[in-house]
């Protein structure tokens, strides 16, 4: 739970230019007080690089190129009815595209409850829903989750004893494939339904980047493979909204 913490700080950091470019630009220009010329470019290199890095990750075509390949590997939303409408909470500036989309494929008889997912990010997104129409006896979710694997298995802790086995899962387009075959794994038959993406260049950019991370971290890890139903969790009635 720290580590995910950490990695979220951090990633926020990278989002804003303004933090990022002006240190490296610094520590190019440092070595340069020096009067060695070799040793000024063997020291500066390493910024100019980080920097070059930097731009192309947070450059529009790279992430939408890298973008386009995650989607080659996502199935098509059937629009076949399902048990629930998932949705997976991912912070503040990607809740409202995604309280959208779930009520709009609510309102379209989709499925007949939703099903919220996230610390920090379910409690309000059950009173978004509450406020966009969706009736409280239709709404449910757990608030305990922290990672990908956990809204998974949380998910699965809760719904699968109830026979919910068919879904509509709701996430941004980057985390879709990562989400899909987590939730795979757990046994759910999945339609996934990517929510609009966000327009904040460098955060989508970076949002890209950091799922192909989550990819290839969760494919090690074994996360992708078929697992059980991982019923009775130590506190799992205490997550649940």
């Amino acid at each position: 739970m720290q580590w995910t913490d950490v990695t979220w700080r951090l990633f926020h950091g990278l989002t804003h230019p303004w933090l990022i470019v002006p240190p490296l630009l610094v520590l190019m220009g440092l070595p340069w007080l020096l009067r060695s010329r070799p040793l000024q470019i063997y020291l500066s290199r390493p910024a100019a690089i980080a920097l070059l890095f930097y731009l192309l990750a947070i450059a529009t075509p790279t992430a939408t190129l890298a973008n386009w390949l995650l989607a080659q590997f996502v199935p098509f939303d059937t629009g076949a009815p399902a048990d629930a409408i998932v949705v997976l909470g991912r912070g503040e500036v990607l809740r409202p595209s995604r309280i959208q989309t779930s009520v709009q494929l609510w309102q379209a008889h989709r499925a007949p409850e939703i099903f919220v997912s996230g610390a920090g990010d379910a409690p309000k997104m059950i009173t978004d829903l509450q406020t966009a129409g969706v009736p409280v006896q239709q709404l449910s979710g757990e608030y305990c989750s922290r990672t990908t694997e956990e809204n998974a298995r949380y998910t699965a802790a809760l719904l699968q004893p109830q026979e919910i086995y068919h879904i509509v899962l709701i996430t941004d387009a980057p985390h879709m494939l990562r989400s899909y075959l987590t939730f795979v794994s757990f046994g759910f038959q999945v339609i996934p339904h990517p929510s609009p993406f966000p327009t904040h260049r460098s955060l989508s950019s970076l949002l890209v980047l950091r799922e192909y991370v989550g990819l290839v971290s969760y494919g090690l890890l074994g996360r992708f493979q078929a697992r059980e139903t991982p019923l009775g969790l130590p506190g799992i009635n205490h997550c649940q909204l």
